[in-house]
C-alpha cells in the first residue's frame, strides 16, 4: 500500500503487564521499532500494562502516538495525555472504531478479554469483507497458541472456513513482526 503519510499501526494489548517478563520486553521492542520505522502507534491511550510500555517506548524513540480512550476508563487505564494525539470517546465501541479507522495494520499483543474483543471484531470485519487491513498476532513465548487451536477447532467443526486463518499472520517475535509489517505496508 503506497501511503502519502507514514503508516499507522494499531496495537491491541493488555492493560496489565502479564506474568511473563517477555511480554513487557516485546512491548518495549515494538514501540521502539514502530518509531524507528516512522510508523505511528495507534493504541488505547492507557499508561498502564503493556499499553503504557509500548507507548512510552515509542515516545522515547521519537515516535508519533495516537491514543483513544473512552471517558469511563480515563482513571482506570490512566489516560496518557502527553501523546501526539489524544482522543476521548464516549463508548468502548467508539474507541475501537476510531482506533481501527486511523490504522493501516493491526497488531495484537498478549492481553485479556478486551484484547480478544478487539481482535475478534477486526477479524470478523475482515471475514465478512468490511476491510483488507493486515492483522498480526505477536505470539511472544507462544501466548497465542491456544487461540490458534481455537480457530482450528472452529474450522474443524464447520463454523468457519479454512480461509479464516489466512486473515491473520502469526509472528513469533518483534523482528519477524517488523519485517511482516514492512512488507504489508510497502
Amino acid at each position: 500500500m503506497s501511503l502519502s503519510r507514514s503508516a499507522s499501526v494499531c496495537v491491541y494489548c493488555g492493560a496489565r503487564p502479564g506474568r511473563d517478563p517477555a511480554f513487557a520486553a516485546a512491548a518495549t521492542d515494538l514501540g521502539t521499532a514502530l518509531a524507528a520505522r516512522g510508523w505511528r502507534l495507534v493504541y488505547g491511550a492507557g499508561d498502564v500494562g503493556l499499553m503504557g510500555i509500548v507507548a512510552r517506548s515509542a515516545q522515547s524513540a521519537g515516535g508519533e502516538t495516537f491514543g483513544v480512550i473512552p471517558v469511563h476508563l480515563m482513571n482506570m487505564e490512566v489516560g496518557k495525555r502527553d501523546l501526539t494525539q489524544f482522543v476521548v470517546t464516549e463508548t468502548m465501541h467508539e474507541r475501537k472504531k476510531v482506533m481501527f479507522m486511523n490504522a493501516d495494520a493491526v497488531v495484537v499483543m498478549p492481553g485479556g478479554a478486551g484484547t480478544l474483543d478487539e481482535f475478534f471484531e477486526v477479524l470478523t470485519w475482515r471475514q465478512i469483507g468490511l476491510h483488507e487491513k493486515p492483522i498480526f498476532l505477536l505470539d511472544t513465548n507462544g501466548y497465542w497458541q491456544p487461540l490458534i487451536a481455537l480457530m482450528d477447532h472452529l474450522i474443524a467443526q464447520g463454523f468457519a472456513d479454512a480461509s479464516l486463518k489466512d486473515f491473520v499472520t502469526l509472528c513469533a517475535d518483534v523482528p519477524s513482526l517488523e519485517e511482516a509489517l514492512r512488507v504489508a505496508l510497502s
